[in-house]
Parts: structure tokens; sequence; C-alpha cells
């Protein structure tokens, strides 16, 4: 395999993993503001809610759509293969984004009427992460491929860990949520957001847990991975700053401090995106499909790779701009809208 056959494919996995990973950050406080929705029925606090968020929820699907992209056009037999086997979480994934989008604009003009849209977009943005986190199991407890096919049945991903990423992706969210409510907000709703943040904090890191013991004893390419010599001691550092980030968290929520939350929660996501990566490199159709099986010509990779190229840097400007000119805190009576 020459280079350019060796190296795009990894590339276009870098961008698109890239992509999904920054879809998760800044997509995931903002779902996880709707999901602490229900918990939150004051009005006036859920205004404040939506408008700690209200400059940059719109461009977030940026990154959700390079990722589905990219995919599409560098590995399109992956993109064959992984969309019928999880059509349906990811279906109604879109329909839940699309009523929380359209709540989310519909809120404002339909006060002082405007329950329906609080519970759309409340629900919206519950069935959207839980079928996020269903989407996530899926494609990890792996795809049954012949021939180069799917060649599995319709409710595959409907299985006992599929369901229980969809609970963890859920709780992860509002983790993001409740440390960005610290940070942006003040009075009772940032007291009432950090000791959710510590509840959160203990369930996500049970979650992790459990699933750093699921997956090795579920998928004997996991345990390879992971608990083979010498790979337990280059690896090691993943699980060891883990524990140092939810410490921070912690430490942080404990000592009132606003911004260290929320990226030690980041940080958390970040790490385990780090594993999920560790666990199944260089196989982008689990367990059998790798980068280059799936890739497509280097022509059109390259032909797609400039305009990314090109547009990347300008979205990432865009999107570090706005969050530098939004910055500090949403008061009541304070908005976009």
């Amino acid at each position: 395999m020459d280079a350019i056959h060796y190296w795009l494919p990894v590339l276009w996995a870098a961008i698109i993993g890239v992509a999904v990973v920054l879809y998760v950050i800044l997509d995931g406080f903002d779902l996880g503001l709707g999901i602490l929705f229900p918990f939150t029925p004051e009005e006036e606090r859920r205004d404040v809610m939506m408008n700690s968020v209200a400059p940059f929820w719109d461009g977030n699907e940026t990154w959700l759509v390079l990722g589905g992209g990219g995919l599409f056009v560098a590995f399109p037999l992956a993109y064959a293969v992984i969309m019928p086997a999880l059509y349906l979480p990811i279906i109604i994934m879109l329909l839940g984004l699309i009523f929380r989008g359209v709540a989310f604009e519909f809120r404002w003009t339909a006060k002082p009427n405007h329950h329906f849209w609080d519970q759309a977009f409340a629900y919206g943005s519950i069935v959207a992460a839980f079928m996020q986190g269903v989407v996530l199991g899926g494609y990890l407890q792996g795809i049954h491929v012949e021939n180069n096919a799917f060649a599995g049945g319709t409710f595959d991903w409907f299985a006992p860990f599929p369901l229980f990423t969809g609970v963890a992706l859920v709780v992860g969210y509002a983790l993001l949520g409740t440390t960005w409510l610290i940070m942006k907000t003040e009075g009772e709703l940032a007291v009432n957001a950090r000791r959710w943040s510590k509840y959160l904090l203990l369930a996500v890191l049970a979650i992790m847990v459990i699933v750093s013991l699921w997956t090795p004893l579920a998928f004997d390419r996991i345990s390879e991975r992971w608990f083979t010599w010498p790979n337990i001691i280059y690896l090691s550092p993943v699980p060891i700053l883990t524990a140092l980030a939810a410490f921070g968290c912690w430490y942080g929520l404990n000592n009132g401090r606003e911004v260290m939350p929320f990226m030690s929660a980041i940080s958390l996501f970040l790490l385990g995106f780090v594993g999920l990566a560790i666990s199944n490199t260089p196989y982008l159709v689990p367990p059998s499909l790798t980068f280059w099986d799936t890739a497509a010509v280097p022509e059109s990779q390259i032909f797609m790779l400039v305009g990314v190229l090109i547009m990347l840097p300008l979205i990432l400007g865009y999107t570090v701009f706005v969050y530098w000119m939004f910055r500090g805190k949403v008061r009541e009576g304070e908005g976009y809208h």
C-alpha cells in the first residue's frame, strides 16, 4: 500500500473524529439544558437557560453534518453498512433535533401560551440524546457484515448495551448542561446546577466504570486491546487522566469554581472518546472493516479534502469568535431574541 492510499483514510478518519467530538461537546451542553428543563419549572429560569445558548445552538449541528457528510464521501462502504444497521435510531434522533430546534424558536413567539414548546424542547432533547447514545452503543457492539454489506436485523441495536449507552449519554449531557449553567448563570439557578452536578458526576463515573468493565467482558477485541501486555502499561494514562479530570470536577464543584467544573466535564468526554478510539481503531465498521477497506478512491478524498481544509478553519474561527463575543453571565431579563 503506497503512502497516499494509507494516509488519506487516516486523515479523513481524524477529521470525522474531530467533527464528532466537537459536536458532542458543543451540542452536548445544549441538549443537556433541554434534559434539565423538566426539573426547572420556573419560566424565568427557563428563559435564562435558553438565552445562555441562544447565540450558539444553531451552529452546533454543523459538526454533525461534517461527520455524516465526511463518512459518506470518504468512506462510502462504511456509510452503506452503518446506515442500514442504525436507520431507526438515527431517524428518531433527527426528529428529536428537529422538534427541539423548532421549539427553540417558537417558544419565544408563542408566549405566554408556550407550554407545548417547552415540552417539545425538553423531550426533543431527551430523545435526541438517548438515540445518539443508542447509535454509539449499536456501533460499538459491532455490525454484522457479509460480502461488504449489512447482514443483520433491523432491531440489532435494540439490545442491553446500546440502551444502556443511551441512558449514559443522557446523564453525561445533563452533567455538561449543569456545569454550563454554573459558568453562565448566577443566583438560585447556578446554586441548583452546582448541587445537581455533584449527583450527575457520581452517576457519570459509575457509568464509566460499568462501560469499562462491560465492553472488555462482552467484546474480545476490546479486551485484547486493553488488557494484554504491554498495552496495559501503554494505555494506563487514559484511566489515570480520567480520574484526575473527575477529581478536578468534584474539586471545582466543592470550592465555588465556575469554569473548572465545565472544563473538567469536557475532559471526561474527551477521555471517553480517546478510550473508544483506542478500542476500535483501525476498524471503521467494527469488528470487520477498517479505514482502508471502506475508503473511497484517493481522487474523491482529495477533492473533498480541499474544501474541508478551506472551510474548517473558517468554521472554527467563527465558533471561537461567537463564544468570545457572548462570554460572561446571562441574567434574568437579558437575551438575544
